[in-house]
């Protein structure tokens, strides 16, 4: 592996940090529900299934599977009838733009991105860093009216950026696509060569898959197993990286974009 994590941080860790923040912003159950949910349709092995879509700019793929969850599952429709909620008013969260919007302008998803993969990946954030952005946050109306999470002070706003760039840097080396490239890769093997279903990804953890990917005899597809668990960033060779998703943002101040 290039980096060791020092925590897991799941879809779920996200989710629940994506719809507290909306919550603390917005106090809009509908909208903290929508950001909650928002990446129920996510597979397992996240974007790595999108490279294996060939989706590498939008990486949004996956995203064609939310309803259908949604809409399956018995449980969540009792709870919002409960709460006299319309499931029609959760499923698509893009509604909402304090959840997601656009790039370059932020959203819950977006800064909660930069600050998970901060402090657990890229290792550029601290729980100080954190404490003082969320009470740096506030909401304006943006340039197409619409409502967008921004910062009180430009110093704190161009911290973040500072850090989302770092983060953008990373995403797009040479090693990252390698080894987005080599899963995506041994994935799709796995799955034409019917060792898995498509429909596995959403069914199964990555401690179950890897282990059900560990039991296959196909030659090609053990050796490439053996180059992801074992591959040393001195041996990556370079590749052909393509058109990744920029993870860009240009956050508001006093209503006006920092850059």
């Amino acid at each position: 592996m290039i980096i060791l994590f020092r925590e897991y941080i799941s879809r779920y860790d996200h989710s629940l940090s994506v719809a507290l923040l909306t919550y603390k912003l917005t106090k809009d159950k509908k909208a903290t529900i929508a950001a909650l949910f928002h990446d129920v349709g996510t597979p397992c092995f996240s974007h790595v299934i999108d490279y294996m879509n060939g989706d590498y700019e939008k990486q949004e793929s996956t995203e064609m599977f939310t309803e259908e969850i949604i809409k399956k599952d018995a449980y969540l429709q009792r709870c919002l009838k409960q709460d006299g909620i319309d499931i029609k008013d959760i499923i698509n969260f893009k509604q909402y733009t304090i959840v997601d919007n656009d790039r370059p302008k932020l959203c819950a998803d977006r800064l909660d991105g930069i600050i998970l993969n901060g402090i657990g990946w890229i290792k550029n954030i601290n729980k100080e860093d954190i404490s003082k952005i969320l009470k740096d946050l506030t909401i304006y109306n943006n340039e197409d009216n619409e409502k967008e999470i921004g910062f009180i002070h430009e110093e704190m706003a161009r911290k973040v950026l500072e850090k989302s760039r770092e983060i953008d840097e990373y995403c797009h080396s040479n090693e990252d696509s390698y080894m987005m490239e080599l899963l995506a890769k041994i994935t799709k093997k796995a799955i034409e060569s019917n060792y898995l279903k498509y429909e596995d990804l959403y069914h199964l953890n990555e401690e179950e898959l890897f282990c059900s990917l560990n039991h296959i005899k196909n030659i090609s597809l053990k050796k490439y197993l053996h180059i992801f668990k074992n591959v040393k960033k001195k041996d990556i060779p370079k590749i052909e990286v393509h058109n990744i998703k920029a993870r860009i943002i240009n956050p508001l101040v006093n209503n006006h974009r920092i850059d």
